[in-house]
């Protein structure tokens, strides 16, 4: 009964976000995408990083591929994610933007012939936050496709993505939701 009320309350919060989200000034979004962007590539983690796991940003979300470009051109290696079946994905190694394809739910991903990389492999993961709340916790799309990848390997430093008009008092969460090590928006880094 616990598991269903949670449930209802992540739809209830996934419903408000999206709402909010429908209305975003592009302007925002540009000025949000460029001062996270600059923040995470002089943060220390991302610089020391070797191995970079991070989303594709999509509308309503931080455009990743600045971050990712970026990351390519200091010569790390990159993963990108890799929808396989319902709830799961994997990290496949890109070397360039245009090994980039629509994939699943719309969402650019690489080939399927492109390298796996392990997760024990990956120093940083960069996820999307469909809003999160400052005691750390974050709260996706509903798929539970970060959750499940996450959870299996707990040594990498995640960092969650998001807008600050995305935060939220609380978000409810269950034992399999991952907490990221960090979340920042555009107002900084938040936890």
């Amino acid at each position: 009964m616990e598991t269903q009320k949670i449930n209802t309350k992540k739809q209830i919060l996934r419903k408000q976000i999206r709402e909010k989200n429908a209305h975003l000034d592009p302007e925002y979004c540009l000025w949000a995408d460029k001062r996270i962007r600059e923040w995470i590539l002089n943060w220390k983690y991302f610089q020391k990083a070797e191995t970079i796991f991070c989303f594709v940003g999509t509308a309503g979300e931080i455009h990743t591929k600045p971050l990712i470009q970026a990351a390519l051109d200091q010569g790390k290696r990159v993963a990108v994610p890799k929808c396989i079946s319902k709830g799961i994905m994997e990290a496949r190694q890109i070397r360039s933007l245009g090994e980039l394809y629509p994939g699943s739910y719309g969402i650019e991903e690489p080939e399927k012939a492109a390298e796996i990389i392990g997760p024990e492999e990956i120093s940083l993961a960069l996820v999307p936050c469909l809003t999160c709340s400052e005691d750390g916790r974050r709260l996706g799309y509903g798929g539970g496709f970060y959750d499940r990848y996450l959870q299996k390997y707990p040594n990498h430093f995640k960092i969650g993505i998001g807008f600050s008009f995305q935060e939220a008092e609380s978000v409810p969460a269950e034992k399999y939701d991952v907490s990221p090590d960090s979340i920042w928006t555009d107002k900084g880094e938040i936890i």
